[in-house]
């Protein structure tokens, strides 16, 4: 990006750096969100300003964009310093924050909401887009999925130069994607196809044998031979490509969100291996997979926020904790409406004592009552923590409950240091 920027923008930048400041002084948090406000406000422009010059990719998706954006810029880190959120802010605000924070550098791996994936292409004109999969999110806040489809296929279009890495595995990803001309086909896998039985283009049924799936409807519209795929043990890409994926987060849905961004990272001129071993590197992602010791137990914290998302992180719950703690909000950014409860497979769970937790943990009661798992409910996830025998506690939240865990997590572990 150039050094010297319009009056307008120099002026934004300047209002967004002393809004950190003042959030940061008043103990109100970092101050990167406000800041992005802030600079957009002065300068609607500022977002495809701070872009200019940069190769970007953008990786958006329902599930796992912070932790496949964490990895693409990890991938990537070979060709120049990567600009990209630290904390998964993938609203115009946060975007425009992360590229305020690092000017110079040359490439930028984002993570962009679903939503707003066609207007922030448009700003930051991006080398590469990364699509991961679809499915439905919280309806009472984002919306019927297919129309997220048709949105994302608009966007693209827009974008004919951009290389897209779609997941053939998952149908709605695959038609919004089929018709760019320069698309890098990845069998990521599709664990929930629960919002793909009918084709997106023409409504008929979607059949499925095997990983192979067709449309009845289009006999054109069938899932792409894939560039690159992976196994238990390898990563496979073009000419014969092949390597050990060995990685520091669990599942395979990992496995998946791993693929694409090596596949991402090579088609903007990463080397295969070094992208492999970049991807490797990652372990906890803002809060994801972390583990935090409280008293006599060693926590680890899983995020999921929809149906699909709660179904990749069960498959990554150890069965053998010592305790399981699942905690449930219903604040506007979890989605009000929590009937999305009784699409989650909970009966997983028959052998596994559960506690209950969160503002809305007696819904989640319910739940586990019809799916025959035996549990306590305890409001409050600290001390449903707490409940647990000492050792291992696996938990799992929604958004906010997620957020508001660690926080205070955070000052737990703040007030034993200050003890």
């Amino acid at each position: 990006m150039p050094d010297r920027v319009p009056v307008r923008t120099s002026i934004a930048l300047t209002a967004a750096a002393a809004a950190r400041w003042a959030s940061r002084t008043a103990g109100r948090g970092k101050g990167s969100m406000i800041g992005g406000l802030i600079a957009a406000k002065i300068d609607p422009d500022i977002m495809q300003r701070l872009a200019a010059g940069k190769r970007t990719a953008i990786i958006t998706g329902t599930n796992g964009k912070s932790t496949t954006t964490r990895m693409t810029a990890a991938a990537l880190s070979e060709l120049g310093e990567v600009a990209t959120q630290a904390d998964g802010a993938n609203m115009d605000a946060g975007i425009i924050a992360t590229l305020s924070l690092q000017r110079t550098a040359p490439i930028a791996a984002l993570e962009v909401d679903e939503l707003h994936v066609p207007h922030v292409s448009d700003a930051v004109n991006p080398e590469v887009l990364v699509l991961l999969n679809l499915s439905r999110d919280q309806l009472d806040r984002v919306g019927e999925i297919n129309l997220i489809e048709r949105r994302l296929r608009e966007g693209i279009a827009r974008h004919r130069d951009a290389i897209v890495v779609a997941n053939c595995d998952d149908v709605l990803v695959t038609s919004a994607a089929f018709d760019a001309p320069n698309v890098v086909w990845v069998a990521a896998g599709a664990s929930w196809v629960g919002d793909s039985v009918s084709c997106p283009r023409t409504g008929e049924p979607i059949i499925r044998s095997g990983e192979d799936w067709r449309s009845t409807g289009d006999d054109k519209f069938r899932r792409p031979t894939p560039d690159w795929w992976f196994d238990d043990e390898n990563i496979y890409g073009p000419h014969g490509f092949q390597a050990r994926l060995e990685l520091s987060v669990p599942g395979r849905a990992n496995r998946g969100n791993a693929t694409q961004a090596v596949a991402a990272a090579v088609a903007m001129g990463a080397d295969p291996a070094k992208a492999v071993a970049g991807v490797g590197t990652v372990g906890e992602v803002a809060g994801r997979y972390g583990i935090h010791h409280i008293g006599n137990h060693s926590v680890r914290t899983l995020l999921a926020k929809n149906p699909a998302g709660w179904q990749e992180a069960l498959s990554m719950i150890d069965q053998n904790a010592d305790g399981l703690v699942i905690a449930v909000n219903g604040q506007v950014p979890d989605g009000e409406d929590l009937s999305w409860l009784w699409d989650v497979r909970f009966e997983a769970f028959e052998t596994m004592q559960v506690v209950a937790a969160g503002e809305r943990a007696a819904d989640l009661s319910v739940r586990l009552l019809y799916a025959g798992a035996e549990h306590t409910t305890i409001d409050d996830p600290l001390k449903a923590i707490e409940s647990c025998p000492p050792g291992r506690v696996e938990v799992l939240a929604n958004y906010t409950a997620f957020r508001d865990l660690g926080l205070a997590l955070d000052r737990a572990a703040s007030a034993r240091k200050g003890q």
